[in-house]
């Protein structure tokens, strides 16, 4: 999929930065979206299906993180980019919680926003182009990555893309040792500064999904100071 082919819904009322975010996108050869508040985005969202949200957290009408968790909640997977204040560390956690895929800090640079756009659009380019079926298992534990589709005991499972792809690449790396660091380049394709606690979240939320004991995980091993290691456990 062409660059150009793709559209980017910019959710910020901030005008100064939505004219930054749309001038820079529109450079890097993208359709972008305009909205300036939580109610207009959730209805552009359903009209033009845009592959990619840039949403920020304080928005009149309804704020980011309900958009996020209203989008969510009606299995709504396009990937978000929320947009956070410096210092908001809660509010990034919590974003990530309800089903945000990536966040950035203002302020931010067109180079960094250009980037991280990029990495998100590739990923969903590569997993809609997968051309060949790959059926990963790992206990009671299929994943279809073709299909974006994981089951449990024969019970179908919801996921964000984000954690889907994370339960890939584990499944993908069975029984091997992966530090946080290197999860945050397979997964997130840059570099996050050292900012590992995005990895933590998700780890979190695949086990409330797959573990039936999550104090005692069966697939998804701590490896105390060095990451994780995916594997059926006895």
């Amino acid at each position: 999929m062409e660059t150009s082919q793709q559209k980017i819904l910019i959710v910020e009322d901030e005008q100064s930065i939505q004219k930054l975010l749309d001038f820079t996108l529109k450079q890097a050869n993208y359709d972008t979206v305009l909205a300036s508040d939580g109610e207009q985005a959730v209805e552009l969202v359903l009209d033009e299906k845009p592959d990619l949200i840039i949403l920020d957290l304080m928005l009149p009408k309804i704020d980011g993180m309900e958009v996020c968790k209203m989008l969510r909640m009606q299995d709504i997977e396009t990937p978000i980019i929320m947009l956070t204040a410096k210092g908001e560390e809660a509010d990034k956690i919590i974003g990530l919680e309800m089903g945000a895929d990536d966040y950035m800090t203002k302020p931010f640079s067109p180079r960094e926003v250009a980037a991280r756009v990029k990495a998100v659009l590739r990923r969903t380019g590569e997993r809609v182009k997968q051309t060949k079926e790959e059926i990963l298992e790992s206990g009671q534990l299929v994943v279809y990555p073709e299909r974006f589709e994981v089951y449990l005991n024969k019970n179908q499972l919801e996921f964000t893309p984000k954690e889907f792809e994370l339960l890939v690449y584990f499944m993908q790396h069975k029984n091997r040792v992966l530090t946080r660091d290197q999860l945050l380049q397979a997964v997130w394709n840059y570099d996050f500064a050292g900012d590992t606690r995005i990895v933590d979240v998700h780890v979190s939320h695949l086990r409330e999904k797959i573990e039936e004991n999550t104090r005692k995980p069966r697939y998804i091993k701590t490896m105390r100071g060095v990451g994780y290691k995916f594997g059926e456990q006895n």
